[in-house]
C-alpha cells in the first residue's frame, strides 16, 4: 500500500504495467524513467517527448478527460495531479483504477514525487539517480543578491500572474533571489495593471498562454521602465526530469538580466 501526495491510500497487487499519465510534465517524467510501452495513455498537452505524443493514445485533456477512453484501456494505475486535474475527473477515475495524486509546491514535493513515482514502478535506481542530478544541479544556483523586482504573467484577457503556493513562486524566490511583486496575493491572480509599479522585469511565460515578442509592446506601454522578457513556461513549471536541465535555463536567464541592469 502507498500513500500520495494528497493523502490517498492507493492499493497496488502488482507492479503496473498499463499506466495512464493525466499530466505533460509528468508524462515526460515517466518516459524519462524508462517506462516505454508500459504508458498506455496520456493527455492531448503531453507533447514531450514527441515520439509519444505521435504514437500514445490520447485520452483527452488534463481538465476534461474521457473517461470512456481510459475505460479501454484497462490501466492498472493513474497519474494525476491535484491542480491540473479536476476533482470530479480524479473521482470518476478512482473506480476504475488506483490513482495516484500529486500535488507539488517546491522542488521538495518534486522530488518526493519522482522519489515514490519510482518506487511505485520498480526503477527505484534510475529515480535516485535522476534526483542526485537536480540536487547537483540546483545547488549551482548562486541567487540574485539585490532581489530584482518581478511580475510573472501567464495569461491576458485577462491578464493573470503568478502569486504565492506555487512552483513558480518557490523557484523564483528561494532559488533565484527574486522579489514576486504578487507575492502577497495567492496562487494566480487577475492582476491590476495600475497597482503594480517600480517593476524590474516582467516574465511573459510560454505556456499556458503562448505569450510571444509580439506582446512586449503592450506590457511595456504599462511598465515602461521594466525589462520585458519571454521566458520558458515549460522549465518554470514543469516539476519532473525536466528539472534537471532547468538550473542551465535559469543561469542563462539570470545572465541575460545581469547585462542589461
Amino acid at each position: 500500500m502507498y500513500k500520495d501526495q494528497i493523502g490517498n491510500k492507493i492499493i497496488l497487487e502488482k507492479e503496473p504495467v498499463r499506466i495512464v499519465s493525466l499530466v505533460p510534465s509528468q508524462t515526460e517524467l515517466l518516459y524519462d524513467l524508462g517506462l516505454g510501452d508500459r504508458v498506455v495513455g496520456i493527455t492531448k498537452f503531453c507533447i514531450h517527448p514527441i515520439e509519444w505524443f505521435k504514437t500514445k493514445y490520447r485520452i483527452g485533456g488534463t481538465k476534461d478527460v474521457n473517461i470512456e477512453k481510459v475505460v479501454q484501456l484497462q490501466p492498472d494505475l493513474i497519474i494525476g495531479n491535484k491542480e491540473e486535474n479536476t476533482k470530479e475527473d480524479i473521482e470518476a477515475l478512482q473506480k476504475i483504477a488506483p490513482v495516484w495524486v500529486t500535488d507539488i509546491y517546491d522542488l521538495t514535493d518534486s522530488l518526493e514525487m519522482i522519489t515514490q513515482v519510482s518506487e511505485i514502478c520498480n526503477v527505484s535506481d534510475r529515480g535516485f539517480e535522476m534526483i542526485n542530478k537536480i540536487q547537483t544541479n540546483f545547488n549551482t544556483l548562486v541567487p540574485f543578491e539585490s532581489a530584482p523586482k518581478v511580475a510573472y504573467f501567464i495569461w491576458k484577457d485577462p491578464y493573470m500572474g503568478v502569486g504565492v503556493n506555487t512552483f513558480v513562486n518557490h523557484v523564483l524566490v528561494d532559488h533565484l533571489g527574486m522579489e514576486n511583486v504578487l507575492g502577497n496575493q495567492e496562487r494566480y491572480p487577475v492582476v491590476d495593471m495600475s497597482k503594480l509599479s517600480d517593476l524590474d522585469y516582467v516574465f511573459l511565460s510560454t505556456e499556458p498562454y503562448p505569450f510571444k515578442e509580439k506582446h512586449f509592446a503592450e506590457f511595456q506601454n504599462y511598465f515602461p521602465n521594466a525589462k520585458i522578457m519571454l521566458v520558458d513556461g515549460e522549465f518554470f513549471t514543469w516539476y519532473g526530469s525536466r528539472l534537471v536541465n532547468a538550473p542551465n535555463y535559469f543561469k542563462e536567464l539570470m545572465k541575460e538580466m545581469k547585462s542589461v541592469e
